[in-house]
């Protein structure tokens, strides 16, 4: 090898070694941003967690008037405990195809005219769908006269299922999309609450549908996240650490390293 070949040769050696230190030093500093992101969203799931699990447990408050709707459309007082007195509005039931602890079945949604003047919309539980075509299901119309309903305040669900997509016009339902069924069951507009109440469970449990089986269970992966982005970070710093090493002995292949830095030790001639 020429010297002047030798030098073309350390100058691209040297340029290729500029370039995966400068990407190894961004993807180090990437892996570092997001497992920090990782540990602020794990922050934020444990403050949702606790919120949820207090409002649940709470004895149950007035559900929200036509005042808070504003703050329920921007996404807050999910799964709030609430209490609605009035009465249901009879012959508009819908029914939406849905699974539960108990099954595939469907959920039972029901108009409920509040005391306060404004309609809410009650899921008052599950039933199998073999209850349709059984003198059963007429004994789970919604109850006559004045009464009080506790249960779990739900955002709507206007996207539609996961699969199928509502279809209002042959009354099939995958999603409480709370102003699509409105608008079906001709409810006044503007007096319709943006969310729906899942009812309590029934005092007999026996009796059709069967409330109370709303899920509030959370998921929450973000630390086995961080960790995942940690090591990864940690991985680029190894790997750079090698790297270096190796430079440092093609640069210097008449001397060796006064300690384990690199996996080699001292030896005196």
């Amino acid at each position: 090898m020429t010297p002047t070949s030798g030098k073309v040769a350390r100058a691209r050696r040297g340029s290729g070694f500029i370039l995966w230190t400068v990407l190894a030093a961004c993807a180090f500093a990437v892996f570092i941003l997001l497992g920090n992101w990782q540990l602020r969203r794990l922050s934020w799931k444990l403050g949702l967690i606790h919120d949820v699990t207090t409002r649940v447990h709470a004895p149950p408050a007035a559900a929200p008037g036509p005042a808070a709707w504003q703050r329920i459309e921007d996404g807050h007082l999910q799964y709030l405990h609430v209490r609605l007195k009035g009465h249901f509005l009879t012959g508009k039931q819908t029914l939406v195809h849905g699974t539960s602890s108990r099954g595939y079945g469907y959920w039972v949604m029901a108009p409920f005219k509040t005391d306060r003047g404004f309609i809410a919309l009650v899921n008052r539980g599950y039933i199998p769908p073999g209850l349709l075509d059984t003198p059963g299901y007429a004994k789970a119309s919604a109850p006559d006269g004045e009464v009080v309903v506790t249960g779990l305040l739900r955002f709507t669900e206007p996207r539609g299922g996961l699969l199928r997509h509502n279809r209002p016009a042959a009354n099939q339902w995958y999603s409480r999309d709370v102003a699509a069924i409105a608008k079906a069951d001709g409810l006044p507009a503007g007096q319709v609450a943006p969310y729906f109440v899942d009812a309590d469970a029934n005092a007999n449990p026996a009796v059709w549908p069967v409330g109370g089986l709303t899920k509030t269970h959370f998921r929450n992966a973000h630390l086995g996240y961080a960790i995942t982005w940690y090591l990864m970070a940690l991985a680029c710093l190894l790997g750079a650490g090698i790297m270096v090493c190796r430079e440092w002995r093609i640069r210097h292949p008449s001397r060796r390293l006064r300690n384990s830095v690199c996996g080699k030790d001292a030896r005196e001639h």
